[in-house]
């Protein structure tokens, strides 16, 4: 290895690191609000992928098919709550026309937007912001049908019903994508030669998009009110509770801003890397290295270690491709075995 193919690595693995500091923030913030160990994080990102190669394709996204069967049974989920609940009953003539056209108007209008955008050819941009504006909504309803109903559960309950629900999403996307993989166009073509360094467009959008969303959320959590209340709700749910604080719309929010980022995260990587309807699982697994290196708790360190995650994946693909993988997971060990060492431990208090 010479300084050149070092630095080439490097960029790689900024890279990539990128991506994966974005999905670590993503399961920090759902498991801090939450208590869910989100492990579907990464069925987003395939999700806001292959929406989006499949409208460059002029083809039919089915995911916004998924959305409006989604937007049903949350209705009715609604329906039936605010009817069981005395106390909700009289404010059902309000709520019930809001949920109506929360989760039945925007999906349905959604649907059909996605079906003139892929017959009509339309611009990049415009078929990336459809293809996060049918992806991102999955979020809260996904926590709405799968986690609110157990909100005070457990968290080991909390960790079966996640991994329950990675393996329906995954199902879901074989229907949706078939089982061919779709890779789309880049955001940009050109290239920046930094000396025997060629540094593309597309890693340069990466790491700037993830830059950006960093600094926003960080301004997000300090400087406004609703940030402000997750910020609460992470630190202490019963306290948030009696000062006025919803927690259920707090795992709402933090479920939307997950999926947010998940699909965010697979329009970047897609004019990289071929797409699989599965392939999120992985990308979503080296995200969560760097979560539980930041603790599920720290956000800059949960990034930190997302980067270095992205570094060395790149360095041990040089010096043993066939390993890399393993090598990206065992760092999972030491971490665990010091946080083991150094942690008070705390038995969870029955609810």
């Amino acid at each position: 290895m010479d300084l050149s193919i070092a630095a080439i690595l490097a960029q790689d693995g900024i890279t990539s690191g990128a991506i994966y500091a974005l999905l670590a923030l993503a399961l920090v913030l759902v498991f801090s609000v939450t208590r869910v160990i989100f492990i579907p994080q990464g069925e987003f990102v395939a999700f806001g992928a292959l929406t989006v190669a499949a409208l460059q394709s002029s083809r039919f996204p089915h995911s916004a098919t998924l959305l409006v069967a989604l937007g049903v049974a949350c209705f009715l989920y609604e329906v039936v709550g605010t009817l069981r609940n005395a106390e909700r009953r009289h404010g059902a003539a309000r709520s019930i026309p809001v949920a109506a056209f929360k989760f039945l108007v925007f999906p349905i209008a959604l649907f059909f937007v996605a079906r003139a955008v892929a017959a009509a050819q339309a611009p990049m941009l415009a078929q990336v912001a459809l293809a996060l504006a049918i992806v991102i909504p999955m979020g809260p309803m996904v926590y709405r049908l799968a986690f609110q109903p157990l909100a005070e559960a457990s968290t080991l309950v909390l960790l079966i019903v996640s991994v329950g629900t990675h393996f329906a999403l995954i199902g879901l996307g074989l229907v949706m994508f078939g089982a061919e993989g779709s890779r789309t166009t880049p955001f940009s073509d050109a290239r920046l030669e930094v000396g025997a360094l060629a540094i593309s467009g597309q890693s340069l959008v990466i790491v700037a998009v993830s830059i950006l969303l960093i600094v926003g959320l960080y301004l997000y959590f300090e400087r406004t009110l609703s940030g402000k209340a997750l910020r609460a709700t992470a630190v202490n749910r019963l306290g948030a509770r009696l000062v006025g604080i919803g927690t259920t719309q707090a795992g709402r929010l933090a479920f939307t801003l997950a999926a947010a980022m998940g699909a965010l995260c697979g329009v970047l990587i897609a004019p990289l890397t071929t797409v699989y309807y599965d392939s999120g699982f992985l990308i979503g697994l080296k995200g969560f290295v760097g979560a539980i290196i930041g603790g599920l708790a720290s956000y800059p360190i949960a990034a930190a270690g997302a980067v270095m995650v992205g570094l060395l994946e790149s360095y041990s693909s040089f010096w043993a491709s066939a390993l890399k993988e393993v090598i990206v997971f065992t760092l999972i060990i030491p971490v665990l075995l010091w946080r083991s060492l150094t942690s008070k431990h705390v038995e969870e208090e029955e609810e």
